[in-house]
């Protein structure tokens, strides 16, 4: 314990008199970090945060912790482990560093799986608003006017999708730029169907507007079929629990009464 209050001690002394900063470790060392760095990182971080977080910046720290955890976890386990030969040692090192440096890429991509559930839940109905819409407006103008109204995971795609639109962009890509930031089942499709609609005349625009409406109502029954799965899947699980609880009182309570009769 002594040893090991004493490598604290040292390591905080070296940092607060500048000997030691790990933040200089780590970028002295960036390239050979960057190597372990996740092919779709940058990709988890942009879809939580958007440009509120840079996601280089947000790796170095995830790095910087890692570091101090194999540091403290090395120092713990050589000085306080008693028992274990030296490499059962280096795997619990290896395995609490590992987690450390692991554990913000994984909550990120757990959000990111949530954020798509919830994306394909809402998407249809927020396409039926603009549908409602797009039959008193143009494209782009109804798209201005969703804004307000749409859900808030929604608005910073809307946003640049708007600005490009507004900036002289008539080509397809900023439709597609939209659905591949909430690549959701049917999402490109949807998005190609609202391009073609914006393009067409006023002769054929009610042709595609039914077009549009009939594939948004399919969506919306695929989304409620799904929360109605979910919400009996999860009705489900709550009675199975139950079931076992009480299942398992009752066979606590009959091997308590069994001891009593054996007792007695």
């Amino acid at each position: 314990m002594e040893i090991l209050a004493v490598g604290v001690i040292v390591i905080l002394l070296f940092t607060y008199l500048g000997a030691f900063s790990f933040n200089t470790f780590v970028q002295d060392n960036k390239v050979v970090f960057s190597k372990l760095k996740e092919d779709d990182y940058d990709f988890y971080v942009n879809s939580k945060y958007g440009d509120k977080v840079d996601p280089n910046a947000r790796y170095e720290s995830r790095v910087k912790n890692a570091v101090i955890a194999l540091i403290l976890t090395t120092l713990v386990v050589l000085t306080m482990v008693k028992g274990l030969n030296l490499a059962i040692k280096i795997v619990i090192i290896f395995v609490v560093t590992y987690f450390v440096f692991k554990n913000d890429y994984s909550t990120l991509k757990k959000y990111y799986k949530q954020h798509l559930h919830d994306i394909n839940l809402k998407l249809p109905y927020y396409l039926k608003s603009l549908e409602i819409l797009i039959q008193h407006y143009t494209v782009p103008v109804a798209i201005t006017r969703s804004l307000e109204t749409a859900p808030e995971m929604f608005k910073p795609g809307l946003r640049d999708l708007i600005a490009a639109i507004d900036s002289g962009d008539s080509s397809i890509e900023p439709y597609m730029a939209f659905a591949r930031r909430y690549p959701v089942r049917d999402s490109m499709r949807m998005m190609r169907l609202l391009y073609r609609l914006g393009l067409g005349d006023q002769e054929n625009k009610q042709e595609q507007l039914v077009m549009f409406s009939r594939t948004v109502s399919t969506l919306q029954n695929k989304a409620r079929e799904q929360k109605y799965k979910e919400r009996l899947e999860k009705m489900e699980n709550k009675t199975m629990q139950m079931l076992m609880v009480t299942g398992g009182g009752i066979l606590l309570l009959l091997l308590f009464s069994m001891m009593q009769m054996m007792s007695i």
